[in-house]
């Protein structure tokens, strides 16, 4: 049971770690152009030189939406985590860790929103690229979507012993 939970803890960490790094590096989508390779993340678009992601008036709130859902991911997960510690020492034995599933699966939901709208919207689209693909950042909020579920539903089912 120790070895289950300090798994589950290390799995947890490492899903916050990689949502602070997807969320705050600029690699979501990488594209080679005449000048180099460039990357563009949620934040800024960056050549040899980052300068602000220049966003069209159309795709402006979606931009926002994903950086405002990432953001919340992050702030779901680390409370998430809290929350575990608090209830591995307050929770009586044989009860289930089930406010921390819970946020778990809200964090995981505001994950899979804010991939998707980015997903949806700014899959292919670099400024002066002739090609493009996906970056490490974009991967790793991927991963940490899945993540996420598996780590909640362990929580859901997972009971103190």
């Amino acid at each position: 049971m120790l070895v289950l939970l300090a798994g589950i803890f290390v799995v947890h960490i490492a899903t916050v770690i990689m949502l602070f790094v997807s969320t705050i590096a600029n690699v979501w989508m990488v594209g080679t152009s005449n000048l180099g390779t460039a990357s563009s993340g949620l934040w800024l678009l960056c050549n040899k030189t980052c300068e602000q992601l220049p966003v069209n008036s159309r795709d402006e709130a979606s931009l926002k939406a994903v950086q405002a859902f990432m953001i919340l991911s992050i702030i779901f997960s680390v409370i998430a985590l809290v929350m575990f510690i608090v209830q591995l020492f307050t929770l009586e034995k044989g009860k289930r860790f089930y406010i921390t599933g819970a946020i778990m699966l809200v964090c995981w939901m505001c994950i899979l929103i804010g991939v998707s709208i980015y997903t949806a919207r700014f899959t292919g689209k670099m400024p002066e690229s002739t090609s493009s693909h996906h970056g490490y950042c974009f991967i790793l909020a991927w991963i940490c979507f899945c993540f996420s579920f598996i780590i909640s539903i362990l929580y859901l089912v997972l009971r103190k012993k």
